[in-house]
């Protein structure tokens, strides 16, 4: 019996011009993404190279241990901004929004409409990978009382419903929407997030895609899902992406 390894496509095959990257953290020195400026333009040039121009990157805003305000990521977004163009990438669009953890923190600034969104009223938010929150459908319904749609992180990454597969649907019908970490389709989290990020796939459960793309490492390993099959798999979920330009 032969097995006949798959042939790698490059990256800008699989990312068009229009593709909109919707996680990742970009910003220097606010969370565990990029450590300083030089960090985050060595990042973007290299996600530039895979043909990702636009990007809305997503600092943690997560209690005590990233407690980053709007101001600080707009600050430090202006900080990118003005230094790419400086070193001439004038064909880069990046935004920022944030990755909200769903905590008590969180539930206050939705009380007060301090949030920053991906697009209009679109949200992204994660919870604990150890797990949900008590509360959780209670904060779900609060986002989308106060007129925002969620955007659930990785959901394939929350082990707790790895064996209570049924999870991913009543998040679904509460509202959620879905964000694959395209690093879920490699080795970076395990095979157990691998396979049920691949089962969410096949049952069209997601929505959109991002990179979460924190260091090079990341980037590095990126390039292993360069496949004509991942290509086909994720199509539609690129073009879903497209809508955020």
């Amino acid at each position: 019996m032969f097995f006949f390894k798959e042939k790698t496509i490059p990256l800008n095959e699989i990312f068009g011009d229009t593709f909109v990257d919707i996680h990742s953290h970009l910003l220097p020195g606010i969370d565990d993404g990029a450590k300083n400026i030089e960090d985050s333009i060595a990042l973007i040039t290299k996600m530039y190279s895979f043909g990702i121009k636009n990007f809305i990157t997503t600092p943690h805003v997560l209690g005590d241990v990233y407690p980053n305000s709007t101001e600080t990521i707009k600050s430090k977004l202006e900080e990118v901004r003005e230094v790419l163009q400086e070193r001439g990438f004038n064909d880069i669009k990046i935004d920022a929004a944030a990755e909200y953890m769903m905590d008590e923190q969180f539930s206050s600034r939705l009380e007060i409409n301090d949030i920053l969104t991906l697009k209009d009223n679109i949200i992204l938010v994660e919870m604990s990978y150890f797990n949900a929150p008590i509360n959780l459908y209670d904060i779900l319904f609060e986002i989308q009382l106060k007129g925002y749609k969620p955007v659930l992180a990785h959901p394939e990454r929350y082990n707790f419903y790895h064996n209570d597969y049924q999870s991913y649907y009543k998040l679904k019908k509460a509202g959620c929407l879905f964000q694959l970490n395209l690093l879920s389709l490699t080795e970076q989290y395990g095979s157990s997030v691998k396979r049920t990020a691949e089962k969410l796939l096949k049952d069209n459960l997601y929505d959109f895609v991002g990179t979460d793309t924190h260091h090079k490492n990341h980037l590095r390993l990126l390039e292993k899902i360069g496949t004509k099959k991942t290509k086909k798999n994720i199509e539609q979920l690129l073009k879903n992406n497209s809508k955020f330009s």
